[in-house]
């Protein structure tokens, strides 16, 4: 979800206020997903690399964070949505964390909508910690596969990724679910966050429809 600082910048407004209109996005577009049918949505919310910001502004993202689990995490519930988090939890602030436990627990039986937040995740960090997991087991390199590896990862249940969506015309991968994109297809827009809307939410579906999957085939 990128482009809240440049979408502030431009309106000559603190890099805060992008990231509150960031957030404004988030109910249309979890309604759009259900419209589309869609199963799974991950939203990268805060990387692992993003402690190296100002500290004002991420002490900013951490109060948004709450602030929004508030207002928002209710109002998934009722919709029918399933919150889960991915990311090395115990570098978060216990405030935060107890608002992930507790999204978690309210949503635990919906099943209209799988939403995952990425926070404090890199995907570097999800493949380390998932090897570290795998030797702690005492597992030996013959036990070790693709299908072993993946039950290690933060969110086993997770399906591979089939969209990734980049705004801000964004070119990399940004370190995100490295393992599970292994055959996303790529819908890149110059479009700001704070602008996405559910109309080229929708584009994005439909150019993923028309693309030929052959994963390595023909």
């Amino acid at each position: 979800m990128d482009g809240n600082g440049r979408w502030a910048q431009r309106r000559w407004l603190p890099r805060a206020a992008g990231h509150r209109a960031g957030v404004a996005v988030l109910t249309p577009l979890l309604e759009a997903a259900g419209e589309a049918g869609v199963k799974t949505l991950t939203l990268y919310a805060f990387s692992t690399e993003n402690w190296a910001r100002p500290v004002d502004e991420v002490d900013t993202l951490m109060s948004l964070f709450l602030e929004t689990a508030r207002k928002k995490v209710p109002q998934l519930n009722d919709r029918g949505a399933r919150l889960r988090f991915l990311g090395r939890r115990e570098h978060l602030p216990e405030s935060v964390r107890a608002a992930m436990r507790e999204a978690e627990d309210l949503t635990a039986q919906n099943d209209r909508l799988d939403v995952y937040i990425a926070l404090n995740y890199g995907g570097r960090s999800e493949i380390v910690d998932a090897a570290r997991r795998i030797v702690a087991d005492g597992l030996s390199p013959d036990e070790v596969d693709e299908a072993t590896f993946s039950k290690y990862l933060y969110a086993p249940e997770v399906p591979e990724v089939d969209l990734l969506i980049r705004t801000s015309g964004e070119l990399r991968i940004s370190n995100f679910l490295l393992w599970q994109i292994a055959y996303a297809e790529f819908y890149i827009t110059d479009t700001l966050w704070p602008d996405f809307s559910r109309e080229e939410f929708f584009r994005a579906i439909e150019s993923y429809a028309s693309r030929s999957r052959r994963r390595g085939g023909v």
